[in-house]
């Protein structure tokens, strides 16, 4: 893990990473971070680790909880060049929109590949972060994302030990991720905007029921697609403090 820049403000201390082809974020705590829970945040499909969303969580849970915090670009985002088939899917999202027909296959489809690329990715990014002095072997680690970061987030809780609970997000719903739900087991909080336009609320309500958790909590909302009010931010980050601890 190679650091490339580092900037801070009003207590929260801002670094750049590489590693190898990812490029990532880390917010710790300007006080220090020693034992303080780690979260890792997915972003959604089409933005990147520094999109406005992910920002405001990162500060708050850093400067009110004392959390450390990292994101990375999915392939294809951020600082990162899409492959040919990226590009197709892209493409082909971008017509279908156009023309007012459903956009959900097309979705799915890039989504599937999004997240089974970007699973070993998270664990290389943990394995390095795991390795850092400040946030050690022994940190208890969260996951939180939205759509993409929620395909994300399912495949690699499912597959990883390691994340011991998970703040969840309506997205597009496909047989390997009921799957991977069906599969963990940890303490869940889902966030459901009812009146989305874009992903039936069903698909939402289908991927909650496949969770095996035995503590997982629905919250839904008034408000169209990824209009998620202010206050989940806090709600997600007691969430987090409540299974994980605090610093």
């Amino acid at each position: 893990m190679h650091f490339t820049t580092e900037t801070s403000l009003n207590g929260v201390v801002e670094r750049n990473f590489t590693l190898g082809q990812i490029t990532g974020v880390l917010w710790s705590p300007a006080s220090g971070s020693a034992g303080a829970p780690l979260i890792l945040l997915g972003h959604t499909g089409g933005l990147h680790k520094k999109a406005p969303g992910i920002c405001i969580r990162a500060q708050h849970y850093v400067s009110a909880y004392g959390f450390t915090v990292a994101a990375i670009d999915a392939p294809g985002h951020g600082d990162r060049p899409r492959n040919a088939q990226d590009q197709q899917w892209v493409a082909a999202l971008l017509q279908v929109r156009a023309a007012g027909e459903p956009i959900g296959p097309i979705i799915i489809d890039y989504n599937s590949s999004l997240a089974e690329r970007a699973v070993p990715e998270w664990q290389a990014t943990l394995d390095a972060l795991q390795a850092l002095p400040e946030i050690g072997e022994q940190a208890p680690i969260g996951y939180g994302g939205m759509t993409l970061g929620t395909a994300t987030g399912v495949m690699l809780a499912a597959a990883e030990s390691r994340i011991a609970a998970a703040n969840f997000g309506t997205v597009f719903v496909y047989e390997a991720l009921t799957d991977a739900a069906s599969r963990i087991t940890i303490p869940i909080e889902f966030l459901l905007a009812w009146d989305d336009e874009e992903i039936d609320r069903h698909a939402g309500l289908a991927l909650f029921d496949a969770f095996a958790s035995t503590e997982k909590t629905m919250h839904a909302n008034p408000g169209r697609h990824n209009q998620v009010p202010g206050f989940e931010v806090d709600s997600s980050a007691r969430f987090f403090a409540r299974h994980l601890g605090a610093a």
